[in-house]
C-alpha cells in the first residue's frame, strides 16, 4: 500500500518511513502540511499518517483541507495529546483512528492494517477468492492449501488487486505500490510481474472445483490496466 506521512519531527519521520517500507508499504514523507497537499493532490495514495503538532497548518486543518478536497483514504493521527476532546476534534475533522506519542510501531502497524482492511471492505485479517487466500499480516499467499512461493514484489500487486477486486487498476497505480520515485517506474516490469503472478496461480485445468479450465482470476483490460475478476472476501 502507498502510504502518506506527515510528520515534522525529522527522526521520527526517518523511522516511521523505514519501518512502514520494511512492511512491505511505499512512503512519501513530508514535513508539513503544504508538501503533504501537493503530494495527495499529484499522487493516489491509501492512507495517510498525520501528525497534529505541524508546524504552520496544523495537523487539524490538514485534514479538513484534505477532506474538503474530496480525499477519501483513511487518516489515523498522531497526537502527543492524550486528553478525549482531542481525540474527539480529530476525529470530528474527518481522521478514521488515533495513537498517541509515545507508541509502540506494533500497535501503529496493526491500526493501519485494520484501517487499510476495512477501508477495502474486508474485516478479517485475510483475503479469499476461490482456491486462493492472502494472509494480510504475515504477507503470505497460499492456493489450495499449498504456500505460494511469491516475490515481496508479486505479493504487492496481488494483493492490491484482490483489495480493489473486480475493478479495473492502471498500470501506474500499480507501479506505485512498488516504487516511491517517478524515475525508478517501468510499466514493463509490472507486465512481468503480472505474468509469473498468472502462471503461479493457474495450475492444471481442473484442479480447483469451480475452475475446470485453471485459476485464472487476472484480466488485462486492453489500454486500462488489470482486473481481477473473481469476488474477493
Amino acid at each position: 500500500m502507498k502510504l502518506l506521512v506527515v510528520e515534522d519531527e525529522a527522526l521520527l519521520r526517518h523511522h516511521l518511513k523505514t519501518r512502514l517500507g520494511e512492511s512491505g508499504h511505499v512512503i512519501s514523507a513530508v514535513a508539513n502540511a503544504e508538501e503533504a497537499l501537493y503530494q495527495a493532490e499529484q499522487f493516489h495514495h491509501d492512507l495517510a499518517v498525520i501528525d497534529l503538532g505541524l508546524p504552520g497548518m496544523g495537523g487539524l486543518d490538514l485534514i479538513r483541507q484534505l477532506r474538503s478536497a474530496g480525499k477519501t483514504f483513511p487518516i489515523l493521527i498522531l497526537t502527543a495529546r492524550g486528553n478525549w476532546q482531542d481525540k474527539v476534534e480529530g476525529l470530528a475533522a474527518g481522521a478514521d483512528d488515533y495513537v498517541v506519542k509515545p507508541f509502540q510501531f506494533e500497535e501503529l502497524e496493526a491500526r493501519l492494517h485494520a484501517l487499510l482492511r476495512r477501508s477495502s471492505g474486508f474485516t478479517q485479517a485475510s483475503i479469499v477468492a476461490g482456491p486462493l487466500a492472502l494472509d494480510l499480516n504475515r504477507k503470505q499467499g497460499s492456493l489450495d492449501g499449498e504456500a505460494l512461493n511469491l516475490t515481496a514484489f508479486e505479493y504487492r500487486i496481488l494483493e492490491y488487486l484482490m483489495r480493489h477486486h473486480q475493478q479495473v487498476v492502471a498500470k501506474d497505480r500499480l507501479m506505485e505500490q512498488l516504487y516511491p520515485d517517478d524515475d525508478e517506474r517501468d510499466p514493463n516490469v509490472i507486465e512481468v510481474l503480472v505474468g509469473r503472478i498468472r502462471r503461479k496461480l493457474e495450475g492444471a485445468p481442473g484442479r480447483f472445483d469451480g475452475f475446470p479450465d485453471g485459476f485464472k482470476p487476472i484480466e488485462t483490460v486492453r489500454g486500462l490496466g488489470y482486473l481481477f475478476t473473481e469476488r474477493c472476501r
